[in-house]
């Protein structure tokens, strides 16, 4: 025979039931965020793996680049050095020649003068066959010289401005594409520390939310007698952490924001906090800032939203973490928006 189920009997199996799935939910959207991070991670760990890779020979590259620029500056030099002398030969070939035709006009060949003044180059010179014909062997060798180091000289300066061009060319497209690589291998680098530091901050927040359950933190602070001396070993916890930054969400020394570093530092002695300052606020007994004790809290807002938290030390000073770009430091509540001390 079947036992039977009463009513209550199945309200407790549906309580039990909504328990466990209200479990299983906060662990899955503890463990999702970390797991969804750690694959993140890995995914650009992969990638930048690739890119190291890619760096080394684009870096490879730029150094064949500057070696080979070398080589051309070289080449360069030692083409200007065959520039200075063709154009010392064509000197010497163009007072040659110029010496010669005096020789002639001395020797009244007025007909080989006439040649000589009619023609509006050295190259028109050339290709006068009578003049050539009248000169001697030695005098048409002279001509040919002077218009193949003529030749030579332009031939020279355009090599020089094609390998100057060229060299210029190839070692800045190499430093673009070294610079463009080693920029994107940086960004990686400081994705992946991101990532790192993200996955320890949860993963410390989900250990310290872990410690808060083994001392039966049921999301309500017992109230105290606000007469009592409050908490002011939270002072001397708190300033363990002076110099640890800003973290939006944190609650660790990886990264306090404020109602983080006060969760914390609360944690230590057993107190559970949630994280927000306007639920610590409400958790909290109000105290005027005038009965304030070292330990107690500093609200800032107003009676129905608390934007920011701190922890009292004594006159107006107070530790705290004031906001992104900032470390947990000392602060003063004097002339700001703070209306409410609370204890605990």
């Amino acid at each position: 025979m079947k036992p039977r189920l009463t009513s209550r009997t199945v309200m407790l199996a549906l309580l039990l039931g909504v328990v466990a799935a209200a479990l299983v939910f906060a662990a899955a959207a503890t463990a999702s965020p970390v797991s969804q991070k750690k694959a993140r991670l890995q995914a650009v760990k992969s990638r930048l793996d690739q890119v190291y890779n890619q760096s080394e020979i684009a870096i490879e590259k730029y150094n064949q680049a500057t070696s080979q620029l070398a080589t051309v500056q070289e080449q360069i030099r030692q083409n200007q050095h065959l520039l200075d002398a063709a154009q010392h030969n064509l000197h010497l070939a163009t007072q040659q020649l110029k010496a010669r035709a005096q020789d002639i006009y001395k020797s009244r060949d007025v007909g080989i003068l006439d040649v000589m003044l009619s023609s509006a180059s050295f190259e028109d010179l050339v290709t006068q066959l009578d003049m050539m014909a009248r000169l001697g062997n030695s005098d048409v060798d002279t001509v040919r010289s002077i218009s193949a180091y003529r030749q030579n000289i332009k031939n020279r300066r355009v090599k020089l401005e094609v390998d100057r061009k060229a060299a210029a060319r190839l070692v800045a497209e190499r430093a673009a594409q070294k610079s463009e690589i080693l920029a994107l291998q940086a960004r990686l680098e400081r994705l992946t520390k991101g990532l790192k530091a993200q996955i320890k901050q949860m993963q410390a927040q989900a250990a310290l939310r872990a410690k808060l359950a083994l001392i039966g933190f049921s999301g309500v602070v017992p109230r105290v007698d606000p007469n009592s001396p409050g908490h002011p070993e939270i002072v001397a916890i708190a300033q363990r952490y002076l110099g640890v930054p800003y973290v939006w969400g944190g609650a660790s020394p990886g990264g306090f924001d404020c109602s983080g570093l006060v969760m914390y530092c609360y944690a230590q002695i057993g107190v559970g906090l949630s994280h927000g300052a306007t639920d610590q606020q409400r958790a909290s007994i109000p105290v005027p800032f005038g009965d304030l004790r070292p330990g107690d809290l500093v609200f800032f807002g107003n009676a129905s939203f608390s934007h920011h938290v701190a922890i009292f030390v004594g006159g107006t000073t107070i530790i705290e973490a004031p906001h992104t770009g900032a470390v947990v430091c000392y602060g003063s509540y004097a002339g700001r928006d703070a209306w409410i001390g609370g204890r605990l």
